[in-house]
């Protein structure tokens, strides 16, 4: 007692304690009043003082807004007990109002943590150590049996990588499946996996995955390009990729032979198996350079006719601007139309500036060229040779080609020019001929007057008549197949040699 407080030293002098009462007989007791719903016994305390319990009571407001309900208030037991607090069933337990002064000073039970049983979301609200230290939160640490674990798991991982590495490199650079050299297609539009597939399956290489890895770890995926492509025996991944990338297809040849028409030209291209598409129309007479072509597998016709149209405007363009000064034409194109006529006349190489000289000196002369090959092409209109002999009615027959009956040069080209024509046409030999006819030994005899041309052609004739008799005798002896042996101009036919005495002033 002398250690109480004096405020509670006094409140047990006026307040004797009880001793409680048995569990069963509290239950069992009623208080007073309860049954007769007789107002509860009030609690007085003298005047300016308050009782020690009433720290440990208060009045409660019903909810319909009645006067207050509890000790000393008037309300009844029931009413009192409805308004006691709910407090949670496990805590509830282990709080209990106290039944005398010293129980009530009894320090209570510290509330639940968060994150513990009693608490909200306790189950994801880990308990976090902290540092004794600074009470900072610390992890934990698994130790050298952690260490090790992760170290192993790692060393593993990078151990089976590079086994994984190892293997697809040494697939990929290391000798192919093919026991022989092999041609592949490549289809246009063929991505990198679908290469791979075809290669897989024409038995090029032995895995198309590890091609594909390679090839993308090359960097060389946007550089694979369709067509057909020889494939060396033992080619191994790395070299497949290699030629694919660099576009090494196996090309194909074209060979357009000088002086051909544009019709002859477009007929050759249709000819090729190997070419894909149709040619849109027939190209203009003298737009194509004749050269060997090369092109890998299934490029479109037009692609073909397109690309020598491209040099034959290039070769023009150098060799006009390097022209020799005072000829007769004004324009590129009446250059190429000479260099036909140039073309079809001969196909010596050495005597094509000595032709082009001839042409020359009669347009500066306003003579006209007389040109049997101008005869030819207006009556076949560029389809292909006469396949026979002229005569004099075709000479004497005007068509707009026909330069014995048209003065200058005619409308278009006659055929298609090379390079050496165009260049013989606007670089010609400084010469005075006016005159040629074939001499029988392939090449032509120049002159300068009328009467070294009909000289010449005398010449000719006897020539022409002795090579015919002994066409006719060897066509009795039934030699026919030796006819062109027989030949003493030593190319082309008896006809096309005859058509060469109708030249410039014959």
């Amino acid at each position: 007692m002398d250690e109480l407080p004096p405020d509670v030293r006094a409140a047990m002098e006026r307040e004797p304690l009880q001793a409680p009462k048995p569990a069963d007989a509290q239950k069992a007791a009623p208080l007073a009043g309860e049954k007769t719903g007789a107002p509860v016994r009030a609690v007085t305390t003298p005047p300016g003082r308050k009782s020690f319990f009433s720290r440990f009571t208060r009045q409660r407001r019903p909810v319909d807004g009645k006067k207050p309900i509890g000790p000393g208030t008037g309300g009844t037991a029931d009413q009192a007990d409805k308004l006691k607090p709910k407090l949670p069933s496990r805590v509830g337990k282990s709080i209990r109002r106290p039944t005398s002064p010293i129980q009530a000073l009894e320090p209570r039970p510290a509330p639940a943590p968060a994150g513990s049983r009693f608490g909200r979301n306790w189950r994801s609200t880990p308990k976090i150590p902290t540092n004794p230290k600074d009470k900072t939160p610390m992890r934990r640490s698994g130790g050298f049996v952690g260490f090790a674990y992760t170290f192993s798991t790692l060393a593993f991982l990078f151990a089976v990588a590079g086994t994984v590495i190892y293997y697809g490199k040494v697939t990929f650079d290391g000798e192919g499946p093919l026991t022989g050299p092999v041609a592949v297609v490549i289809e246009k539009g063929t991505g990198l996996s679908g290469m791979a597939s075809e290669l897989e399956r024409q038995g090029v290489i032995d895995d198309a995955n590890i091609f594909v890895a390679g090839v993308i770890i090359s960097g060389k995926q946007g550089a694979m390009k369709a067509g057909e492509y020889a494939i060396p025996a033992g080619a191994s991944m790395a070299r497949v990729m290699t030629i694919l990338s660099e576009g090494k297809a196996i090309q194909f040849k074209v060979t357009i032979a000088e002086g051909l028409t544009s019709a002859q030209v477009v007929e050759i291209l249709n000819s090729k198996e190997d070419l894909t598409g149709a040619i849109d129309q027939i190209p203009p007479e003298g737009s194509l350079l004749p050269e060997t072509y090369s092109y890998p597998r299934r490029t479109p016709r037009q692609e073909i006719i397109n690309q020598m149209q491209r040099a034959q405007a290039t070769v023009l363009a150098d060799l006009w601007a390097s022209r020799a000064p005072g000829l007769p034409l004004k324009t590129p194109e009446e250059a190429v139309i000479l260099a036909s006529i140039v073309e079809k006349e001969t196909g010596q190489p050495g005597e094509r500036r000595q032709v082009a000289s001839v042409f020359i000196n009669r347009l500066k002369r306003n003579m006209r060229l007389q040109s049997d090959p101008t005869i030819i092409y207006g009556i076949t209109g560029g389809k292909g040779p006469l396949g026979r002999a002229i005569f004099q009615s075709d000479i004497d027959k005007p068509t707009e080609y026909n330069t014995y009956q048209i003065n200058g040069l005619p409308p278009t080209p006659i055929a298609n020019p090379g390079r050496a024509a165009l260049q013989a046409t606007l670089d010609p030999d400084s010469t005075n001929f006016l005159f040629f006819v074939a001499d029988g030994t392939g090449g032509h005899a120049f002159a300068a007057t009328l009467a070294e041309h009909t000289s010449n052609v005398a010449r000719w004739r006897q020539i022409e008549r002795r090579a015919r008799l002994e066409a006719e005798k060897a066509a009795a002896a039934g030699a026919d197949g030796n006819k062109n042996n027989n030949n003493p101009q030593g190319g082309g036919t008896i006809e096309t040699q005859v058509q060469d005495l109708v030249l410039p002033g014959q």
